[in-house]
């Protein structure tokens, strides 16, 4: 059988469509490898349907752990699943009041999980301009507490 240069780009738009319906991210990387294979034989006929076959196979998997590589699930979590062990004791400034049954919000200096702004609770009133350090974490809010003129830190 003799595998033309378009069926590799035919195959690889389906697999990249099929990506669509799996999730996963892995399809579509195997679609955009027998892309390239389709334009390689494209650019270079006569290659045989193992060299086909194994620079489609070695091209993909190459894709495939570059893409886990560089976007690896433990670098981004979300807020909903935040653990409380990284960001507990950080010191941030306090952007908008805070008051015992309202929410303000607190900006730190290098961003946590993702975001250098977070809303936040405390049990007492702080205003707007005041350091605080981060308490407790409750749900995707930061418990604040205001730091003393002895604990600076």
């Amino acid at each position: 059988m003799n595998i033309e240069w378009w069926h590799w780009l035919v195959a690889g738009l389906a697999l990249i469509l099929a990506e669509l319906a799996v999730p996963g991210m892995v399809l579509v990387w195997f679609g955009v490898g027998a892309i390239g294979i389709g334009l390689l034989l494209a650019a270079l006929p006569g290659l045989t349907l193992t060299v086909q076959l194994a620079a489609w196979t070695v091209l993909s998997c190459i894709l495939v752990f570059a893409w886990f590589r560089v976007f690896r699930a433990d670098q981004h979590r979300t807020h909903a699943g935040m653990s409380g062990g990284d960001t507990i004791g950080e010191i941030g400034l306090l952007v908008r009041e805070v008051t015992p049954f309202g929410r303000g919000q607190v900006r730190f200096q290098k961003p946590l999980l993702g975001n250098d702004v977070w809303e936040c609770i405390a049990d007492d009133t702080i205003p707007v301009g005041e350091r605080v350090r981060v308490v407790a974490v409750e749900g995707t809010l930061l418990k604040v507490g205001q730091i003393n003129k002895g604990d600076r830190a």
